[in-house]
């Protein structure tokens, strides 16, 4: 027996709606979305403190009146972000940090290819819009920060404040999430029967 391990139910993401708050700019990088000096941690539970710390906060801890502080946006779940999000280092932290703040999926242009596979292996999608598009929908989330947006994995539509766009993402992340099979780490204990069995056939296990 390996071990006595609970099994976790994992869920497929196959629609996700809400509120959507736009972080404009491109090419923002891992040291922007968690500043370095958030990273000494042993876990991710308190990481949600450090999202933007630097383009939200000065050093005196007053507010800059970033976007996702913004009253209008308040209780925003989704966040719309401009070309490369994700930039930079490979820090596990970045999407982690999104996550834990109250974000459930991402719609931008395009990001890294680490941070797209963090932020997939979280359950938290990264989904594609053409440029000019996603520039609209940053202007229509401005125009309407109370609207709810709308993602839907299985027809790859986004529908918000009465537009629908299409939406793109790698074939392998969306099947993923839309099987529920994008936590490896919770599949491989909904299968500890197995895998105890395969041990117990190994003479050196």
């Amino acid at each position: 027996m390996i071990g006595d391990v609970q099994c976790m139910a994992i869920e497929a993401v196959t629609k996700i709606s809400g509120r959507a708050v736009p972080v404009a700019g491109a090419d923002v990088d891992t040291d922007r979305i968690i500043p370095a000096r958030f990273l000494k941690c042993v876990t991710f539970d308190d990481l949600a403190e450090g999202l933007f710390y630097d383009e939200r906060f000065d050093s005196e801890g007053i507010s800059k009146g970033h976007s996702i502080d913004n009253s209008k946006f308040s209780g925003a779940s989704i966040m719309v972000v401009g070309p490369n999000f994700g930039c930079g280092s490979s820090r596990e932290h970045a999407p982690q940090s999104i996550k834990r703040f109250g974000f459930d999926a991402i719609v931008g242009v395009s990001y890294a290819e680490i941070f797209f596979g963090n932020s997939t292996n979280l359950g938290m999608p990264c989904v594609s819009l053409t440029e000019s598009e996603n520039e609209e929908l940053m202007q229509l989330v401005e125009q309407n920060p109370e609207a709810e947006l709308s993602l839907n994995l299985e027809s790859m539509k986004l529908n918000f404040a009465g537009k629908e766009f299409t939406i793109t993402m790698p074939d392998g992340a969306r099947e993923a999430l839309v099987s529920g099979k994008w936590d490896a780490i919770a599949e491989l204990v909904e299968n500890m029967d197995q895998i105890d069995a395969v041990a117990d056939s190994l003479a050196y296990v």
